[in-house]
């Protein structure tokens, strides 16, 4: 049987070698989301650079593609790490960029109509991606633990880390829907509960905001927490609005980089 340092290292190992956030059934369901918000010019403006394929089939590639060698320096751009100690704004930088930073630069990149396609397609890709990434609490969560991939908790008694409880494992518990079932179920905002989401139109916003909820987060989960039915209920309805966040702000900011002006 391991012990409890065995268990904590093979868990922190599995999230970095096979995704780094909401897993692949959470950034489907943004994507999707967004998919469905999006212009008829919008969408077929992204079809077109990615080759026919939706924004949905390339919601996840990211994760992947960051762990080749052509990819490698886009590691530090899935997150950013906030110690306890540090606040949102003077949280030390990665030499190699953040989530905030990459976002900002790959919306840029994506809007401007006279780069190439191939560097608007990959900005595309990352984009899509990221939405989701900066909507994930844990992608806020603190450099001294990882993000939560050394911050050891039990999830029904068994051994895990909780950055992992909140890529997929929270989301699973949630419900058992595929993607499309998720955006059936909670992308039902009102008018007015659409303007409040987009009514912050920047990573740093998004960021900030998530921020605080990564906060809640570590408060409410120490570590050797048992996460079971209860923590489940508590945290569903937080995972429900960040994806629908995540989904109607990536609808914006592709309707405006790529729709007409």
């Amino acid at each position: 049987m391991m012990n409890r340092r065995e268990i904590l290292t093979c868990a922190c190992l599995l999230p970095a070698l096979l995704g780094m956030a909401w897993g692949q059934k959470g950034h489907d369901t943004v994507a999707y989301i967004a998919e469905c918000h999006l212009t008829p010019e919008a969408k077929a403006a992204a079809e077109e650079l990615l080759d026919g394929k939706s924004i949905v089939y390339y919601s996840n590639w990211l994760d992947n593609a960051s762990h080749t060698p052509e990819y490698s320096y886009s590691k530090t751009w899935h997150y950013k790490n906030i110690d306890a100690d540090e606040t949102f704004e003077n949280a030390r930088q990665a030499k190699e960029g953040d989530i905030v930073k990459a976002l900002n630069e790959q919306i840029a990149i994506l809007s401007d109509k006279k780069q190439s396609k191939e560097e608007r397609s990959l900005a595309l890709k990352m984009v899509v991606h990221f939405l989701g990434d900066i909507h994930q609490p844990l992608h806020m969560g603190h450099y001294s633990d990882r993000g939560g991939n050394s911050h050891f908790v039990y999830y029904f008694r068994n051994g895990t880390n909780l950055h992992t409880v909140w890529d997929s494992k929270l989301v699973e518990a949630a419900h058992k829907w595929s993607y499309t079932e998720w955006q059936q179920q909670i992308d039902r905002a009102t008018a007015a509960e659409q303007a409040e989401i987009l009514s912050l139109t920047t990573p740093e916003q998004w960021g900030r905001q998530t921020y605080e909820i990564c906060k809640d987060v570590y408060a409410k989960t120490p570590i050797d927490t048992n996460v079971e039915y209860d923590y489940i209920a508590v945290w569903t309805p937080v995972v429900e609005q960040q994806f629908l966040r995540g989904g109607l702000r990536l609808a914006k900011v592709l309707n405006e980089a790529l729709g007409k002006k």
